[in-house]
């Protein structure tokens, strides 16, 4: 590799010569994708029309809960959001329209929806209060609106199996155009009426206008240039996609390019660690509910431990990911108190295990090393970070530790991107090594960080 010059580094840091060659134009991320990326953490909201008939399954395409059910006498979206406050969320994401079809704001798409409700005698609006308390309570709200699957409508992943046809059973092509413009006025209708969006999410994917799908891409241009699309139209900016699970965890590595888009025809994810080698920016998003198959109030399963839940913060914002936790209200419109309490644990448990930083730098080149105080204490974990702005350079690293006089490798990793945490057994070390063993360009490190807990 080419040899370069030296550079300085923060305080408690020591920088060599930099020798990595510089390689060809890297994706970069879009200003909002850098945005969206120091969030970290969000927080998913489901509530829906099963919530008031619990066995029923959207998929039978009967016996639809009667709208009349739905009136959850104390809901209170202020506490969402304190939910959400309290474990440390940046933003948030409501269920707006799930696959039951049942529409969660004033809309005469068809009758099956809160005009229809006993809710509020049939005028209230759960995605205006949702937007509205977010605002109040300083997080940047996000809506989730399914067009793959449409229980009332009789449509199930679209463009892939048609159990019942669309539009209550007709298979016709017409009926499927009829339902493409459903979807293009349901989304139009979500994005524009409530202001700026943090995130949208396409559960399922979205089809292609060539391939009889919604021609969703116009509309997102027009009414929400700047939302993060999940599982967006591929030819979309601002792209996240799915990481391969509900458990809240990427695999490792998991890079922040790819070449696919979120699929290849909008429908099926095609690779879900990334691709380093990938030519467009498109970070992988950890959704996960609080429990096992937990997404809606009526599923069953325990909620994770708090163990759990740490060990899943690693393996998602620790691996260059957000995550997404659920909550899932009661019919009577309220989080459980029990798990009011977890979520905030939760919270308290991040902000503690990274309060205790005993040392950090940033730099250049292809060595950085860090400084360890006299009488600070044993190390047990790290962070690293690249500048993602300048694109994701590093392919191969060491982390080594100076213990007495000898070097000790505490581990060897690959993808480090917006952040990377380490964790390893404590150690009295009196500094820290990065090695970088293979880039795509110079590295470029933002933050390399030392912490006891």
């Amino acid at each position: 590799m080419a040899a370069g010059g030296a550079y300085a580094a923060l305080p408690g840091g020591i920088a060599f010569a930099e020798n990595a060659a510089a390689g060809g134009t890297l994706p970069v991320p879009t200003a909002a994708q850098r945005r969206w990326a120091d969030m970290e953490l969000g927080m998913f909201f489901h509530f829906d029309i099963p919530v008031f008939k619990p066995n029923w399954n959207w998929r039978s395409f009967k016996d639809f809960p009667d709208p009349k059910l739905y009136n959850p006498a104390k809901l209170d979206t202020d506490q969402w959001m304190e939910a959400a406050k309290a474990y440390g969320a940046k933003y948030v994401v409501l269920v707006a329209k799930h696959c039951s079809g049942f529409l969660q704001w004033q809309s005469d798409l068809y009758p099956y929806g809160l005009k229809q409700a006993s809710w509020r005698n049939g005028k209230g609006d759960l995605v205006k209060d949702f937007v509205e308390s977010a605002r109040r309570y300083g997080l940047l709200p996000g809506l989730y609106a399914s067009v793959s699957g449409n229980g009332f409508l009789g449509v199930d992943n679209l463009g892939r199996v048609f159990v019942k046809g669309c539009w209550l059973g007709d298979p016709s092509p017409e009926s499927k155009k009829r339902y493409a413009k459903i979807c293009e006025r349901m989304t139009e209708e979500l994005w524009s009426r409530y202001g700026e969006l943090f995130e949208i999410w396409f559960d399922g994917g979205t089809l292609a206008p060539s391939k009889g799908g919604p021609d969703l891409l116009p509309i997102i241009e027009k009414c929400q240039p700047n939302a993060l699309l999940f599982q967006g139209p591929p030819e979309a900016k601002n792209l996240i996609r799915w990481v391969g699970n509900e458990r809240g965890v990427a695999p490792y590595p998991c890079w922040a390019t790819g070449s696919d888009g979120t699929a290849a025809d909008g429908t099926k994810e095609m690779r879900f660690s990334g691709n380093p080698d990938g030519d467009r920016w498109i970070p992988g998003e950890c959704d996960v509910p609080l429990g096992r198959n937990r997404w809606f109030c009526y599923n069953k399963g325990p909620n994770w431990t708090m163990d759990y839940l740490m060990n899943m913060y690693d393996r998602s914002v620790g691996r260059n990911c957000n995550l997404l936790l659920n909550a899932a209200p009661q019919p009577d419109g309220l989080i459980l108190e029990s798990e009011m309490k977890i979520y905030a644990e939760f919270g308290r448990r991040i902000k503690g295990r990274y309060a205790n930083r005993l040392a950090a730098a940033e730099g250049e080149g292809d060595y950085l090393e860090l400084v360890i105080p006299k009488d600070s204490g044993p190390v047990n974990q790290v962070i690293l970070a690249e500048r993602i702005e300048q694109g994701e350079r590093i392919r191969k690293f060491d982390l080594e530790a100076l213990v007495g006089t000898e070097w000790k490798k505490l581990y060897s990793g690959t993808c480090v991107g917006h952040k990377h945490i380490v964790r390893f057994e404590k150690v009295a070390a009196s500094r820290l090594r990065l090695s970088v063993a293979a880039s795509a360009a110079k590295p470029l490190i933002c933050d390399f960080s030392a912490y006891c807990n």
